[in-house]
């Protein structure tokens, strides 16, 4: 594996843990960090290296969200650029920090965050992008937010993820609320809001849970988590018609009979099944050989 700016990474027991590794700078998001994390998920799906991502921060805080320095201008350019054609560039380059998160919603593997301390602005963006959030009660959340400055308070608007996913984890009302005003809120109330699946009393039970929940998910099939992940995602978005009739198709096309065998194995005996790794992914020039 690779060594990053903004992240150390661990494969062992079928389970990715990459944990944010800037704490004295509060795990803000860097430019370098929109690179790093997506090239990481990326990686670790198409090698098949693990069956479950745990996504945390190191420090007293999951993240501040993104980096100020983010937003600095670019140096004017002595060429004068039609505004027009500025903002067609700058469309994309919002579309490639959203693909950033994405990154973590399309991959193969269930992905797990661990929060602990802040999770504000774009941290809470990447945190919703994952499959499952549990806190430590110390945790406290903060929808719009770059560092110290709300994006609210500066003129724009979350453009990463918040604003699309939350309305499916969290009561529409709160979410407009929530936005509106950019106010803090709790480990307690992330929780009765939906946002968290669980909150432990510590950081250090909060590891040991969320490495317990990790283990649990990456001793079953990977094929079966992979297709669950896929309707789930697949039903947010669209009708229960159609969500159906796409369970149907997957299941017809990848149930596995040996699969299936193990597990029903393993729960007769009271065991953990075994399974193989999904395949890695490789592209047509790949499996050619031509690169």
């Amino acid at each position: 594996m690779n060594s990053y700016s903004c992240f150390e990474v661990n494969l062992k027991d079928g389970i990715a843990h990459l944990s944010m590794s800037r704490p004295d700078q509060l795990n803000s998001m860097t430019r370098i960090f929109w690179k790093e994390l997506p090239e990481i998920i990326k990686n670790i799906d198409k090698n098949s290296d693990a069956r479950v991502i745990v996504l945390s921060g190191q420090g007293k805080h999951f993240s501040a969200g993104m980096d100020l320095s983010t937003f600095v201008p670019p140096k004017k350019s002595e060429r004068e650029i039609d505004p027009a054609r500025q903002r067609e560039a700058f469309y994309h380059e919002v579309l490639e920090l959203q693909d950033t998160f994405t990154a973590l919603e399309e991959c193969r593997m269930p992905t797990i965050a661990a929060i602990q301390g802040a999770c504000v602005g774009g941290a809470i963006d990447m945190a919703a992008a994952c499959d499952l959030r549990d806190c430590s009660e110390n945790a406290f959340f903060k929808i719009v937010r770059a560092v110290k400055i709300a994006e609210v308070d500066i003129g724009i608007a979350a453009d990463v993820g918040t604003l699309q996913r939350l309305p499916s984890l969290i009561p529409l009302a709160s979410l407009r609320e929530l936005a509106y005003t950019g106010r803090k809120f709790d480990s307690s109330e992330a929780k009765s809001l939906g946002l968290v699946n669980e909150v432990f009393s510590s950081e250090d039970e909060l590891t040991s849970e969320v490495q317990k929940l990790a283990k649990t998910i990456a001793s079953k099939s990977p094929l079966v988590t992979r297709v669950i992940k896929k309707q789930i995602n697949y039903a947010r978005d669209h009708s229960v018609r159609d969500a159906l009739e796409f369970h149907a198709t997957w299941n017809a096309s990848l149930i596995s009979g040996k699969d299936m065998e193990a597990a029903m194995t393993a729960y007769m005996n009271k065991t953990d099944g075994e399974f193989e790794d999904l395949e890695p992914k490789k592209s047509f020039w790949e499996k050619e050989g031509l690169i």
